[in-house]
């Protein structure tokens, strides 16, 4: 669990990177049709974003073991998915291997889907205009955000080790 802050001070999130000697080598391929942009998680929480990769193509890189990266679409910043999840976090690898992250789109409801179609199409200040549903419109104003995600998977972080907590007491 997270250290107590001191008086004034914000507590770190769980969601962050951590303190780590051990290097990692990667590949992120992106193996989508959109341009992708790498966010590595900085030890304060923060989203840093590196240079887009381009459809198709891939980067080396040099990061470390318990260094969280995301990646999001660069126009639209909806998330990508790393390895079938929404984020990567690299791992120890033996004899000077590469580990691969695969970048893909995400499987999407329709729901979804087309929510972010509708926003592709339609300007911010035209969708109260729309003839649908209130809740329709809510939704397509709330644009997706790398902060909003951090902060629901750092809840469900938190629950996680809650549970853990919970089961170890028992």
């Amino acid at each position: 669990m997270p250290q107590e802050p001191s008086e004034g001070q914000q507590p770190l999130p769980l969601v962050r990177s951590l303190v780590s000697r051990i290097q990692a080598d990667v590949v992120f391929c992106n193996r989508s049709p959109r341009v992708v942009k790498p966010v590595w998680i900085n030890f304060r929480g923060e989203p840093q974003p590196y240079v887009d990769i381009q459809p198709y193509t891939g980067r080396n890189m040099t990061t470390y073991v318990g260094h969280p990266w995301m990646f999001r679409d660069a126009e639209t910043d909806d998330p990508m998915v790393v390895n079938n999840k929404e984020m990567y976090l690299p791992a120890p690898v033996e004899n000077g291997q590469v580990s691969v992250a695969n970048i893909t789109l995400p499987v999407l409801t329709l729901r979804d889907r087309c929510l972010q179609v509708v926003r592709r199409l339609v300007r911010r200040e035209d969708i109260c205009r729309l003839e649908i549903g209130h809740c329709l419109q809510d939704d397509l104003a709330q644009r997706p955000s790398i902060h909003a995600d951090l902060r629901r998977i750092s809840q469900r972080v938190e629950q996680k080790l809650l549970e853990n907590r919970e089961q170890q007491n028992r």
